[in-house]
């Protein structure tokens, strides 16, 4: 009895402790979104505030006149939509490239034991750490070799020497959670080892296939040194397209942030439509099955 009685005012004393820690947590979480967020909010301020408020030395926190003329001039400047049909095709193909190679390299590393094994696996970690501007002479000189340069294909190749290492790492981690038990009990009920993959383990993946080609198609989109470096003017993509704005009498940063406000309108509409598929799939990566 005396033992419950001393116990009751710890318990007391924890619960304040836990909301102080609680809402610590919440300012924490506030901070980084504000942080994170403020950028993004001040491309949209700019975009929709008059031109020459975009370099007023005296900026306002909040548009005081709304415009469309930055949007409208954007759309003037350059090839707007072929750079971002050009992104679009690069971007996909090598998401589609990459998720069905990846997803077979990461099968076999996972699931199957080889003589090398580890040593591939410290290849693709290896691979990750080499900066990517190191690579652009060599890759420029073997693309115009091969006859690939200035080509949208000789692009996705490059974006996948660095996409797929990424992807095959991701899709390891998700199919190492899968256990093996699922797949030897529907062998064991008549399937094949490919038909159990396909029935059994595939639909498992679905989340994480998701979020890695997420992550990936932002890579490819995102990508400005290498689509600089090895397409010409006439078959830029859509982050060499922003380039137009700065000329040698100045940037225009008003039109700019508006062009950089049309660019992220795909990336906003990927996410609304597979929010739920990459939440999933984070979560199930975060746990060791």
């Amino acid at each position: 009895m005396a033992a419950s009685t001393a116990t009751a005012p710890a318990a007391l004393r924890a619960k304040p402790a836990r909301k102080k820690t609680k809402l610590g947590w919440n300012l924490l979480g506030l901070l980084v979104f504000v942080t994170a967020g403020f950028p993004v909010y001040w491309m949209l301020n700019t975009a929709f505030k008059p031109a020459k408020d975009a370099i007023d030395p005296d900026p306002h926190l909040f548009p005081t006149n709304v415009t469309l003329d930055n949007f409208k001039r954007a759309l003037q400047i350059g090839d707007f939509w072929g750079s971002i049909g050009r992104s679009v095709i690069v971007s996909v193909v090598v998401v589609l490239i990459g998720i069905a190679v990846g997803l077979l390299a990461a099968l076999a590393i996972s699931r199957f034991a080889f003589r090398g094994r580890k040593i591939v696996i410290i290849g693709i970690l290896a691979v990750q750490m080499v900066p990517l501007v190191a690579m652009i002479i060599p890759v420029f000189l073997l693309l115009n070799d091969l006859g690939q340069y200035d080509k949208l294909s000789g692009l996705i190749i490059t974006y996948l020497t660095f996409i797929l290492p990424f992807t095959v790492w991701t899709l390891r981690g998700f199919i190492v959670n899968v256990p093996k038990e699922l797949e030897e009990a529907a062998m064991v009920d008549g399937c094949t080892r490919t038909g159990a993959f396909i029935r059994v383990v595939f639909p498992l993946l679905a989340p994480g296939m998701v979020a890695t080609s997420v992550y990936g198609f932002i890579q490819a989109w995102n990508e400005y040194l290498y689509a600089l470096m090895l397409m010409s003017q006439n078959h830029q993509t859509a982050t060499v397209w922003l380039s137009n704005f700065t000329t040698q009498h100045g940037t225009e940063y008003a039109p700019m942030m508006a062009g950089s406000t049309m660019m992220a309108v795909p990336i906003v509409i990927l996410f609304l439509l597979v929010q739920r598929k990459m939440a999933a799939g984070l979560t199930a990566g975060a746990v060791k099955g």
